[in-house]
């Protein structure tokens, strides 16, 4: 199972100075250097961490895979077809909202959606659906013609009781194993951490996971190397 180290929040305490450092650039190289296949960001309409600066560099010096989380918009759609990522995740996006909250809706969106993929495709980009542990979901990505599916994990990182935390990951379960069997690859991603990591691995169907905040904040006090390490150490065992 690959991971993917998400950077964002690298970014994160460097706008809060508007500062020149830290430098998510060489966080991504450092992850990189630990063992991580791929470098997750998130270019959000506000700018509020990673800047359009940042994945112009980060295109020039991943070595792995770039994978660029993002809202549907004309404006990001422009940005990502010039710099060209490895992947692209369409991931749901609101004002003021602390992080994403949800998966996209792609049967209330499904023309739209659509035809972003349609547009991502013919630059070359591999493209990914956020979404939440739900068949009709799964059903009508692949209908739209994306090329994988990221599982949100909000909802099992988020219970407290150990029976509601196995509903959760029965059901992702479930997902990733009606989406492999469509032909879609299968990631997830969102709320894991060092704690609640470990079953979702049981999850064999499961390609990839995307984890962000858990691995900066342990980062903070142990340095990017070692927490890279430390997660992937967990991932593999």
């Amino acid at each position: 199972m690959r991971l993917g180290v998400n950077i964002d929040h690298v970014a994160t305490v460097r706008q809060a100075r508007k500062a020149h450092e830290p430098e998510p650039i060489m966080a991504a190289l450092l992850a990189e250097l630990a063992g991580a296949n791929g470098i997750t960001v998130h270019l959000r309409g506000d700018r509020r961490h990673i800047q359009e600066r940042d994945l112009k560099l980060l295109r020039q010096v991943v070595s792995t895979k770039l994978n660029v989380e993002m809202a549907a918009t004309r404006e990001m759609i422009d940005i990502v077809t010039q710099i060209k990522p490895d992947q692209v995740t369409l991931v749901p996006e609101k004002p003021h909202e602390l992080t994403t909250t949800g998966g996209l809706d792609v049967r209330r969106h499904s023309s739209s959606i659509g035809h972003v993929i349609k547009l991502l495709n013919q630059s070359g980009i591999y493209t990914s659906l956020f979404i939440d542990s739900d068949l009709e979901q799964v059903n009508e990505a692949c209908t739209v013609g994306a090329q994988a599916i990221e599982i949100n994990t909000g909802p099992y990182a988020e219970e407290t009781s150990e029976i509601a935390r196995d509903q959760q990951l029965e059901k992702v379960r479930c997902v990733a194993n009606e989406a492999s069997q469509m032909g879609l690859a299968v990631l997830a991603g969102h709320g894991l951490t060092y704690v609640n990591v470990q079953p979702i691995t049981t999850v064999k169907k499961i390609e990839e996971l995307n984890i962000g905040h858990s691995i900066v904040s342990r980062a903070v006090l142990v340095g990017i190397k070692q927490a890279v390490s430390e997660m992937l150490h967990l991932i593999d065992n």
